[in-house]
């Protein structure tokens, strides 16, 4: 039953990066042989079914950080990492990321909610750790919320 949902899952995160802005729309940074792409997105946007089927909560004031990591000397194929994160508001206000780990297929994701408040700007601190005998990679970018 969920097979149908794999391909509702990524089709919504890739609209869903393209809707907020063509300096958003991909946003993927290289480390050595890895690519890591992120994005981050209001959550009312999931479709219903999408956000049941994975256990997400549909607000006006939550938002979700996916992650994904591919090892770009295996033909970017989709590889597991240790991702961990927090985020800050203009107040310095800080909050903990707890990422979990979704594998469909062979797609491998990391997601991440948080609640925001209104015409929020947000800046994110996000270490992704694909290879357990190196250092994390380090992610840095701002981003602003608004309530739909």
């Amino acid at each position: 039953m969920r097979l149908p949902l794999i391909p509702a899952l990524v089709v919504a995160c890739f609209a869903l990066s393209m809707m907020t802005g063509p300096a958003r729309a991909e946003q993927a940074q290289v480390f050595d042989n890895y690519e890591v792409h992120f994005n981050a997105f209001n959550s009312s946007f999931l479709p219903p079914e999408v956000a049941l089927a994975y256990n997400l909560q549909r607000s006006k004031y939550r938002a979700l950080i996916n992650v994904a990591v591919l090892d770009d000397g295996a033909g970017k194929r989709p590889v597991t990492a240790l991702v961990k994160g927090s985020m800050k508001n203009l107040l310095s206000q800080v909050q903990d990321l707890n990422f979990r780990e979704i594998k469909e297929g062979n797609a491998i994701y990391y997601l991440a909610d948080f609640r925001f408040t209104d015409d929020e700007q947000l800046e994110f601190d996000i270490d992704v750790r694909p290879d357990p005998n190196k250092p994390a990679y380090h992610l840095h970018f701002r981003q602003h919320f608004y309530v739909d």
